[in-house]
């Protein structure tokens, strides 16, 4: 019976989810892929075999799937009767945060489930929904080895002035620092340098993960030596629906003057900033270039001009810039986006090749481009697969 993975990447009314099938050569391949959305209100579930073949596209009742550790049942029970009573050899999580004391993906045991719950006071909007289908899963199949693969991780081992955050040290002693998030996709895109894009896989490279959530990262000989997240998901670039850089000043404004309470300032900068803030139409990139509206421009601008400076202080970071690799469902997909990033870092070398931008490269900078430009498709569940199964496998 060949051994199969679940990934899991749960969200606060979803849960995604990719099982791999291990192959003879060592490889994975995609079984199945899917989603169970709307938890709560209008759970749907919907999932397609690797061939891209329907397999449930079907609303449940919310009494089905009421919250996400309700709905994990009932999602390994429509697993099991998809592998014919067969259970996955391993589970992997997306795990946002691990403070300071994960970095490599852990076994998942009593004593690790405690340590995370202890990090919720620190991430209180992704932890919690990220930790209930791991507590469900131990709660009725205990023996089931789960993985937790930590979004934090790739960025651990930055030298300290690049973790530090300019408050008092007893602060940072207690853990608030910046940690950096996307780490999983960064990892997986600096294992697929050599392979695609070999004459910049050794030098300096700034990887734009750019998709609703955005940030970037510095790699240097695929190694991260800085990125734009900091202690929370909600800073750097501006993103679809949160600000990313934005004067602490302007949250006491909210306090002391609107009194806004500290709820209504969560959901304005988690939920009502970036893009759509900006635009005032939506957080959907495809949205708003499509729009004659012209807040949809201001917005696209703001957020091309966000990106470039990124680029350019983390090429201070690293003392210059060899490559710059665009990932992620806006770096993959959305031409105009990439075309005026590169547009405003012309003064650095950087030249677009417009044609090969428009057929999403992979390589889209020009001939003469003095900074190799490259699309190049990440996959966290992939990552999150190979270290689950290695983790699971090692111990056996």
């Amino acid at each position: 019976m060949t051994d199969t993975v679940l990934c899991i990447n749960a969200g606060s009314s979803s849960l995604k989810f990719k099982l791999f099938e291990a192959l003879a050569d060592g490889g994975l391949s995609v079984s199945i892929e899917g989603q169970l959305g709307g938890i709560g209100v209008k759970p749907h579930l919907k999932a397609t075999d690797g061939a891209a073949r329907s397999l449930a596209d079907r609303q449940l009742s919310p009494a089905e799937a009421p919250d996400t550790g309700a709905a994990v049942p009932m999602l390994l029970q429509w697993l099991r009767d998809q592998l014919n009573g067969v259970m996955p050899v391993v589970i992997g999580h997306r795990v946002v945060f691990g403070g300071t004391r994960y970095a490599a993906p852990v076994r998942i045991d009593d004593a690790v489930l405690a340590e995370l719950r202890a990090l919720v006071p620190m991430m209180p909007l992704h932890l919690p929904p990220e930790l209930a289908p791991i507590e469900a899963i131990r709660a009725r199949l205990p023996d089931l080895p789960q993985v937790a693969v930590f979004d934090t991780g790739f960025h651990r081992g930055h030298d300290e002035v690049f973790e530090r955050l300019p408050l008092p040290d007893a602060y940072y002693r207690e853990g608030l620092r910046r940690y950096g998030y996307h780490g999983i996709s960064y990892e997986y895109i600096a294992q697929r340098l050599p392979a695609a894009a070999p004459d910049i896989a050794d030098g300096r490279v700034v990887v734009a993960h750019l998709g609703n959530g955005c940030s970037m990262a510095a790699l240097v000989g695929g190694r991260s030596v800085e990125t734009t997240m900091s202690f929370s998901a909600l800073d750097g670039l501006t993103m679809g629906t949160r600000p990313g850089r934005l004067d602490p000043g302007v949250v006491l404004y909210l306090f002391q003057v609107k009194g806004m309470s500290a709820k209504a300032v969560e959901d304005l900068l988690y939920k009502e900033s970036g893009l759509k803030g900006l635009s005032g139409i939506s957080n959907d990139v495809r949205a708003l270039l499509e729009s004659e509206d012209a807040r949809a421009k201001i917005a696209l601008d703001y957020f091309s001009l966000s990106c470039a400076r990124a680029v350019a202080e983390l090429a201070t970071v690293m003392g210059g810039i060899d490559g710059l690799v665009f990932t992620a469902g806006v770096g993959e997909h959305a031409a105009p986006i990439r075309g005026a990033i590169g547009a405003r870092l012309a003064w650095l070398g950087l030249e677009i090749d417009a044609a090969a931008n428009a057929r999403h490269g992979p390589r889209i900078s020009a001939a003469q481009s003095r900074i190799a430009c490259y699309v190049i498709p990440t996959n966290e569940e992939l990552m999150m697969a190979r270290h689950a199964l290695a983790l699971v496998r090692s111990r056996a």
